[in-house]
């Protein structure tokens, strides 16, 4: 893994330059890990972990997820001009459907029911990727507050908790890239269409910031069953865990892992903001005990 830490003196690059576009491929491309899900070993598991695992409820959401960003990341790398950067989203996309067959793989095995999502096609280009990308942001920041607390809480064996570290590793480095590439396309475009860039994005991530909130709206309430009906479900899993955390706690995990997980890399690269700095709000607005 070729990286410069977050934490020694390095210069700064100017958004869109070319530095910051190579910086940004090669962060992308060197630090890819090669795994096979197919191959994995999967950990044994006692009758009360295989219980606890198979009645978790977001597995087909999960599935279903991976496999529409995936196929979206994918066409989305035909909108890059630049071979370095349009190869870094073709890894990407490929990481993601890796995912995918990751969770299908741990499925089969331990033998819990899922239907194979059918092929997502993309509309536009552009507007899909944008919007998946900023949906990962939020579900991978929360999934950095879940995953700590499996880890932290023993709700797992550490066997099949170290199988999925290297998935959330990615997951950092896909919203790193992501943050990155939506200044990086700005700059890129005629002055005169970037305001209206700014729009679509503004009004791509209020959709998602709604969803979240009538998401969170309905915690603790009987949930829906169904297609659908563990959307963004990283915000309410930790309920489908049985871990007892405030919303409090959680937020101030997602914040330090996200931390954590960000600070491998290159110190040049912009950093997530939206999502931290909501959550960040949040915190200051909801009592230490909520």
């Amino acid at each position: 893994m070729s990286v410069v830490p977050a934490n020694i003196e390095s210069e700064s690059l100017e958004v869109g330059s070319i530095e910051h576009r190579r910086l940004l491929g090669r962060f992308f491309l060197d630090t890819h890990l090669e795994y096979v899900p197919e191959q994995m070993q999967w950990p044994a598991l006692g009758e009360e972990e295989l219980a606890r695992l198979r009645s978790l409820p977001f597995w087909q959401e999960a599935v279903s997820t991976e496999n529409v960003t995936s196929n979206t990341v994918a066409a989305a790398a035909a909108l890059e001009p630049d071979p370095l950067v349009r190869k870094a989203i073709e890894m990407q996309g490929l990481e993601e459907m890796r995912h995918a067959r990751l969770l299908v793989a741990l499925t089969s095995h331990y033998r819990i029911a899922i239907e194979s999502p059918p092929r997502f096609t993309p509309r536009s280009l552009e507007s899909d990727f944008l919007f998946a990308g900023f949906g990962e942001c939020f579900d991978s920041f929360f999934a950095f507050g879940l995953f700590a607390l499996a880890r932290e809480s023993g709700l797992f064996p550490p066997a099949l908790v170290t199988v999925f570290e290297p998935v959330m590793q990615e997951e950092a480095r896909h919203i790193l890239f992501f943050v990155n590439w939506v200044k990086y396309r700005r700059s890129q475009l005629p002055w005169r269409r970037r305001p209206l860039f700014r729009l679509r994005c503004a009004w791509i991530v209020l959709k998602q910031v709604a969803s979240r909130v009538k998401t969170a709206r309905t915690m603790g309430q009987p949930q829906p069953v169904g297609p659908g009906a563990h959307e963004n479900f990283t915000l309410t899993a930790h309920q489908d865990l049985g871990a007892r955390v405030t919303l409090h706690r959680l937020l101030e995990l997602c914040l330090t892992e996200n931390e954590r997980r960000m600070a491998e890399y290159d110190a040049r690269l912009l950093r997530p903001r939206l999502v931290p700095g909501i959550a960040r709000a949040v915190l200051r607005l909801v009592p230490s005990g909520m």
